[in-house]
């Protein structure tokens, strides 16, 4: 059993009495993992005929399932974006915005991604999901995420709360905030956790909060929910929260609220509660002036698109940003923030050529042509080898190839004399 701060366990004693003894021997065990199926990519039914581990629903959310794997992340179907490793309680909060396809969504707190990519699988790549961590670094991990799951229809940017909501005050149907909190749903998993954790720390996590959720609500249109949720079992930052918030807001009202301990689910808890604003303006932000490409860099990536892509998938919105072409969600705004992703990054222009970038390859399904590995072909790919082919294997042709295992894509390789050249960002291989 870890050792807990008295200080934690005498206010946890205080909040559930006689169910208190049940929350303590809840630390005995190991951490749940589950994993979330990105729909995006795959169904659950289809996963489960390819899926390396045994798969045990998670109640609260239709594409999350227990599993016993430790390093689920290790696996070739996570390189391929099949799924995203998240804690199962965690999975709780997004199903309650039920947002729907061609919705504007605002994730304020949104790095690694869990809970913003929960969401824009429920998009299916219509409307626009913005995704946001004021720490750089965190908002770099959320965009490779957001790579990986071959998201189409989102921004990750990194800019404080407050500059966002009051750019976009009044502009979107749906906002999460998964605020910073003092986490102490996360003492069995980060040892961090509990040596951080302090009476202080509780204080100062609930000022920042009510912080965050002042800005939230300016960015809601009339009628939008907004979702506030922690990892955290402290009243100041869950249920009290929630109550200063409607004192301060009166346009604001509590749909739900929910609070999952662990000593009574299979998770390490999580609390969230689901508002609707009731009124307000509704306000428009301008729209991103594009840049489209010259008519010769239009042929070639056409040209590439036809005859490597066979056409597969929209491709709307194109925007030339130097020699980078990308693909910009609908109605995309213009974004006067430190902007990692927007869209999808389709390639580049060198000499004329159009070559494809790695999140390309990732939105892609499986009716492309491409070059399909084994289990331990893809290892060697995932480790950036070079693979060597015949030509008894069919392969009478020469370029870019989406490079696949089990038909779903892992990146892309150059197919030269007998040789696939490893195309996959060296930053990603194992």
């Amino acid at each position: 059993m870890i050792e807990l701060p008295q200080k934690f366990k005498e206010r946890m004693s205080s909040i559930l009495g006689e169910k208190y003894g049940d929350f303590i021997s809840s630390y005995d065990r190991q951490p749940y993992k589950a994993i979330r199926i990105n729909t995006l990519k795959i169904t659950p039914e289809a996963f489960k005929e390819i899926s390396p581990f045994e798969l045990r629903p998670v109640p609260w959310e239709k594409n999350g399932f227990y599993v016993n794997e430790e390093k689920a992340g290790k696996s070739i179907l996570h390189a391929a974006g099949l799924y995203y490793v998240q804690e199962p309680s965690a999975m709780c909060a997004a199903p309650l915005l039920s947002v729907k396809e061609g919705e504007r969504v605002l994730d304020l707190c949104s790095a690694p991604g869990g809970k913003g990519t929960q969401l824009a699988q429920e998009m299916h790549g219509e409307g626009i999901i913005v995704l946001n961590d004021v720490n750089l670094s965190r908002a770099k991990i959320l965009s490779q995420n957001v790579e990986r799951l071959g998201i189409r229809n989102a921004v990750v940017i990194s800019e404080s709360p407050d500059r966002i909501c009051d750019y976009f005050d009044g502009y979107f149907d749906k906002v999460l905030v998964d605020a910073p909190c003092s986490g102490e749903g996360m003492f069995l998993k980060e040892a961090s956790a509990v040596t951080e954790w302090s009476e202080e720390n509780v204080k100062a996590c609930a000022k920042r909060q009510s912080l965050i959720l002042d800005s939230a609500q300016k960015a809601l249109k009339p009628d939008g929910l907004l979702v506030y949720s922690t990892c955290t079992f402290a009243p100041e930052e869950d249920e009290e929260q929630i109550e200063d918030f409607l004192k301060r807001y009166h346009n604001f009202k509590l749909i739900s609220m929910q609070k999952l301990y662990p000593n009574e689910c299979e998770g390490e808890g999580h609390f969230a509660a689901l508002l609707q604003k009731i009124d307000g303006e509704e306000n428009d932000v301008p729209l991103f002036k594009l840049q489209s490409p010259n008519k010769q860099l239009s042929y070639s990536w056409r040209n590439f698109q036809l005859h490597t892509l066979c056409s597969e998938g929209r491709y709307d919105n194109l925007h030339l940003a130097g020699n980078v072409l990308y693909s910009l969600p609908d109605s995309c705004p213009e974004l006067p923030f430190k902007t990692l992703r927007a869209g999808l990054r389709l390639g580049e222009f060198k000499n004329g050529r159009f070559e494809p970038c790695h999140s390309l390859a990732m939105s892609l399904n499986k009716k492309v042509i491409s070059f399909s590995l084994s289990e331990e072909g893809a290892v060697d790919y995932l480790k950036g080898y070079q693979i060597m082919y015949k030509d008894s294997d069919g392969l009478m042709m020469y370029g870019w190839i989406p490079v696949t295992y089990s038909g779903y894509t892992l990146g892309w390789g150059k197919l030269v004399d007998g040789a696939l050249k490893n195309h996959l960002p060296k930053a990603l291989r194992i």
